[in-house]
């Protein structure tokens, strides 16, 4: 469910959910404030929904000066939970797409950026919904994706927004450290394995920072990273193909591809076939390839005898 938020609509809720003053600098959101909105809405955060609220200003604005947005951007945003980056997002872009999965708070966001940014409230639509089941979003379509991720499904969120939403551009995530070492890893590198080459499959994937625990409420017991992604053409190929043959070759990856992808090809011997057809050594790894590689492995058939 999509609800617009605008100044006047969020305007007419004040009376039934929680406004906090807006501080004398600005209306960024800091420990204090997140802490009592929490407890005004009676909120305990769950590990099952990946509730860590950012609340640090300066990791705020680094977080929306590294996404380089444009004036005329249409953000999405998954998971704004409490409303601290998305406050910090409204001013950079022409309009943020909040996605939250959470009821209490998707009707809370628009109170608070009323209250808190009443000059950009009209900027900001709530959606309430899993973003692991939209296929499209209300408004302008989005150029940019910018969220602190849950943790436990950053990379299935990251992949289905990028294939459901054709018109993001660039993507920029907060996600646990070790994620964001494997979406940025190379082919070759000990963290490289299905994120980084699905990831790649949309686009340029690099680490864009790193970011400390003590920024979050409530605190998690890992650190963070923020991946940046610019989207580029796909390789040539069929997508599910190439993603059939990525999660093969990586379900035993200490296997030599020739045994690895037996399974998919139907035997060790029609695995050699395709391997050799797409000019790949068997006895390669599928640490070893890049999604070129996969791509091209796909959409190869056997050698015949």
């Amino acid at each position: 469910m999509a609800v617009p938020a605008s100044g006047a609509a969020a305007a007419t809720c004040t009376t039934e959910r929680t406004v906090l003053s807006t501080p004398a600098d600005q209306g960024l959101l800091g420990p204090a404030a997140i802490r009592e909105l929490a407890r005004q809405l009676d909120l305990r955060p769950t590990k099952s929904l990946g509730q860590n609220f950012l609340h640090d200003a300066n990791t705020i604005r680094r977080i929306v000066r590294t996404a380089g947005l444009r004036p005329e951007d249409v953000v999405l945003e998954v998971g704004p939970g409490l409303g601290s980056l998305t406050l910090g997002l409204l001013p950079a872009a022409v309009a943020v797409t909040a996605v939250e999965i959470d009821p209490r708070l998707a009707a809370q966001l628009p109170v608070t950026v009323a209250a808190r940014a009443p000059e950009l409230a009209d900027r900001l639509t709530v959606v309430t919904a899993d973003a692991l089941r939209i296929t499209e979003v209300p408004g302008e379509p989005p150029t940019a994706l910018v969220a602190n991720l849950p943790y436990n499904v950053a990379v299935p969120v990251l992949l289905h927004l990028l294939e459901r939403l054709p018109t993001l551009e660039r993507a920029l995530v907060l996600v646990q450290a070790e994620v964001a070492e494997r979406l940025a890893a190379a082919p070759g590198d000990p963290a490289y394995g299905i994120p980084s080459v699905k990831g790649a499959w949309y686009g340029e994937v690099r680490r864009a920072g790193s970011i400390g625990r003590r920024v979050f409420w409530p605190e998690p017991n890992v650190d963070s990273g923020l991946v940046a992604l610019v989207r580029r053409p796909p390789p040539p190929g069929d997508r599910a193909a190439t993603f059939a043959v990525i999660d093969a070759a990586f379900a035993t990856r200490r296997k030599a591809l020739r045994a690895a992808l037996a399974p998919w090809a139907g035997s060790p011997a029609a695995a050699e076939s395709r391997l050799r057809a797409a000019g790949i050594d068997p006895a390669t790894r599928g640490e070893r390839l890049s999604v070129t590689d996969f791509a091209r492995l796909a959409a190869t058939d056997p050698v015949q005898a």
